[in-house]
């Protein structure tokens, strides 16, 4: 098979949550740890830095990875969904993977994956922890899939576990209360392992200090940290919580683990943390005169942060292109959405997206008007046509659909 051969077989053979929702989600990872035992247990060969959370994971792992590479480390990173290739999901030192080796590993262990039904997600890592094994890398930032307890990524022992923070997402898989959730996102905490958490809340607190406590686990409170003033390439207001998170973790891997970093490493790696990982969709704009942000923030923690600084933007009109996926908690990111902006309803372009049309008839509900569109190209081109070159067009609601805007944008 041939690399585009190989992304199809992955994709569409086998059960992914990105494509399929609850259909690919597994109860345990015995799957997980039968292919580490038949690829002789990688993960033992790594020195991981574990991050989970429901919102930050992503930016965090990224801004830990940079902040590495700029002390002079070979680093690994995974990470997911990717936006526009596959590749983006496991980097060395921000480089993709190469195509040839990801189609050698399939090809390789095909029939072993057959065999054993293996699920995209547990393919995925077995083929990044073998590749930062192959490659020696000093250190891999490895963010969780989805919860954290049950997540393939979950049968490594780290250097520090990090949860950044705990949203109502996901209830289906992980449950419908912070304190459940927080179960399973702790499930990351290892025996004699130090825990950062990054931030507080009175209901998952408690659930983290019970499984450290139970563990032996120092736990380290990124909260309480005072307030910080480096300058970051990502530019979300919510990335000052992010930053406090990677601060922490930071002092931890040199206080418990002996790595050395230096100020000038941290300065740089917040400074540069684009373009020494290819991080995209964080509050990322794309273009002024009209000014173009986009932002793969997708539930309510996460979107009311994003609008909040919106709304303080300099514009004369807001136009927001707007899509989501049908697992989502509807009326509660449509409550957060301004009713002062025009609205551009479309679809992500993935079987688990909800049709334009009923979030068009549920929008209006809220006060939200606007038109609807197939994609994200014709609507973000009807948005570019109404706009004023001192309006702002805001791309958002789903990672996938800002992932079809970015992919169509290098396309064009």
């Amino acid at each position: 098979m041939d690399y585009t051969e190989t992304l199809h077989w992955l994709f569409y053979q086998l059960p992914m949550y990105q494509k399929e929702g609850i259909k690919a989600y597994k109860k345990d990872l015995s799957n997980t740890l039968l292919l580490m035992r038949y690829l002789g247990n990688p993960e033992n060969d790594i020195k991981a830095i574990h991050v989970a959370g429901t919102n930050g994971k992503g930016s965090t792992s990224h801004m830990l990875a940079s902040i590495l590479q700029e002390q002079g480390c070979k680093v690994g990173l995974y990470t997911s969904p990717h936006l526009i290739d596959f590749r983006e999901r496991i980097k060395i030192n921000g480089e993709d993977i190469s195509k040839e080796y990801v189609v050698d590993f399939i090809e390789k262990h095909k029939t072993f994956f057959q065999q054993n039904s293996l699920s995209f997600f547990e393919m995925t890592v077995g083929l990044s922890f073998q590749y930062f094994k192959d490659f020696k890398t000093d250190y891999v930032v490895l963010e969780t899939g989805l919860g954290g307890r049950l997540d393939s990524t979950n049968v490594v022992n780290p250097l520090v576990s990090v949860i950044t923070n705990i949203g109502l997402d996901h209830t289906h898989f992980l449950g419908n209360t912070l304190a459940l959730i927080a179960k399973e996102k702790g499930g990351i905490i290892k025996m004699n392992t130090p825990v950062v958490i990054g931030e507080y809340h009175k209901e998952t607190f408690l659930v983290f200090q019970k499984i450290s406590t139970n563990k032996n686990a120092k736990l380290y409170k990124a909260f309480e940290l005072q307030d910080v003033n480096y300058k970051c390439q990502l530019k979300g207001n919510y990335q000052k919580l992010n930053i406090k998170t990677v601060l922490q973790t930071i002092d931890v891997l040199k206080e418990t683990a002996g790595i050395v970093v230096e100020e000038k490493s941290v300065v740089r790696g917040f400074l540069k943390v684009i373009n020494n990982t290819g991080l995209q969709g964080r509050y990322q704009i794309i273009q002024e005169n009209p000014r173009i942000i986009c932002d793969t923030a997708h539930n309510k923690e996460g979107l009311s942060l994003v609008i909040e600084q919106l709304i303080t933007e300099k514009y004369l009109n807001l136009h927001i292109v707007f899509g989501v996926v049908d697992d989502k908690d509807l009326k509660s990111l449509l409550e957060l959405l301004p009713k002062e902006a025009t609205y551009y309803f479309t679809k992500p372009s993935i079987s688990r997206g909800l049709s334009e049309y009923v979030l068009e008839k549920d929008a209006k509900k809220h006060g939200l008007q606007g038109g609807v569109y197939s994609n994200v190209h014709s609507a973000v081109v009807a948005a570019q046509k109404n706009a004023l070159k001192k309006d702002l067009i805001y791309i958002g609601g789903s990672t996938f659909l800002v992932a079809d805007y970015l992919e169509n944008s290098i396309k064009s």
